[in-house]
C-alpha cells in the first residue's frame, strides 16, 4: 500500500505552473525584451552623462578557456553595470584583435626553449670547470673575516 504524501505537505497556493516550459516560453520572453528595447532606452537616457568606456581585450588570448576567463567577464559586467547605475554613460567595447600576439607568443616560447637548451649545453662545461677549479672553490669557501676563523 502506498501512502499519498501530497496532502501532508503544506505548500502555498500559487499561480505558478508545475513545469517551467522554457522551450515554449523563451521565444515570447525574447519578443517582450525586444519590444522593451531596454538597451536602447538606457543608451538614450545616459547619452549626455559622463562617459565610462570599458575596453575589453580579446577573448582567450592567453591559452585555452578556463574559469579565470569567466571571472574576468563577470567582473567586467559588474563594473559596467555599476557605473551605469551610478548615472554614467557606461559602454562596453569588446576587443577581438590582438594583432597576432598569441601566435607570436607561442613562437617565442618555443624559440626560448630551444635557445635555453642550446645556451645551457654551451655554458654547462664552462660553468662546471669554473666551479670545480681549486682556485675558485677555495676562494668561495674562505671566510671573508678573521672573526670566522
Amino acid at each position: 500500500m502506498t501512502v499519498d504524501y501530497k496532502s501532508t505537505i503544506f505548500l502555498p497556493k500559487t499561480d505558478f505552473p508545475m513545469r517551467g516550459g522554457l522551450a515554449e516560453k523563451e521565444p515570447q520572453i525574447l519578443r517582450d525584451w525586444d519590444a522593451l528595447d531596454l538597451f536602447g532606452r538606457l543608451r538614450a537616457q545616459s547619452a549626455e552623462q559622463e562617459k565610462f568606456i570599458l575596453h575589453d581585450g580579446p577573448p582567450y588570448a592567453n591559452g585555452h578557456l578556463h574559469m579565470g576567463h569567466a571571472l574576468n567577464k563577470v567582473l567586467k559586467d559588474v563594473i559596467n553595470r555599476s557605473q551605469q547605475m551610478l548615472g554614467k554613460n557606461a559602454h562596453y567595447v569588446p576587443g577581438w584583435d590582438c594583432h597576432g600576439l598569441p601566435i607570436e607568443w607561442k613562437i617565442e616560447e618555443s624559440y626560448r626553449a630551444k635557445a635555453w637548451t642550446r645556451t645551457r649545453s654551451i655554458a654547462s662545461p664552462s660553468a662546471g670547470s669554473a666551479v670545480s677549479s681549486p682556485r675558485s672553490g677555495s676562494a668561495c669557501r674562505r671566510p671573508s673575516s678573521s672573526a670566522w676563523a
